[in-house]
């Protein structure tokens, strides 16, 4: 007399659902990868723990060596108004809106610089954003 049981287990593994899990996982940080913006120069930012809502355009950079750089290229403080104005006037011009710039300034840099390019900015009319870290 053979005893036999009727269900069967299948001993085989789908990878459907693992392989679904990591294209969704692939998806996200696809995504958020490009959604951050790292600043590449080694600054020393001020502390705060206040947070604005506002999306800069782009980067002014004031380095420890009182370096200035406009996003990752570096330049002369005289070159850095009409820098702006070239690169600005087409966001003014698309999308009839002051632009927003954020300044990324080291901690040890004299107050006198930053509000040199916080004069440049009022002069033509830009917001500006003093990037801080967390504290």
């Amino acid at each position: 007399m053979s005893l036999s049981s009727r269900n069967k287990v299948s001993v085989q593994f789908s990878m459907s659902g693992m392989t679904d899990i990591v294209f969704l996982l692939l998806i996200f940080f696809m995504l958020t990868s490009t959604l951050v913006v790292p600043n590449a120069l080694k600054l020393l930012l001020p502390q705060s723990n206040n947070q604005t809502s506002a999306k800069p355009v782009t980067t002014v950079s004031i380095t420890k060596d009182l370096r200035f750089y406009y996003e990752k290229k570096e330049i002369p403080f005289a070159g850095l108004e009409k820098e702006l104005q070239r690169n600005l006037r087409a966001y003014r011009v698309k999308y009839n809106e002051d632009p927003t710039i954020s300044l990324y300034a080291d901690k040890s840099v004299p107050l006198e610089h930053v509000v040199k390019v916080m004069n440049i900015a009022r002069n033509n009319n830009y917001k500006l954003i003093l990037a801080t870290s967390p504290e």
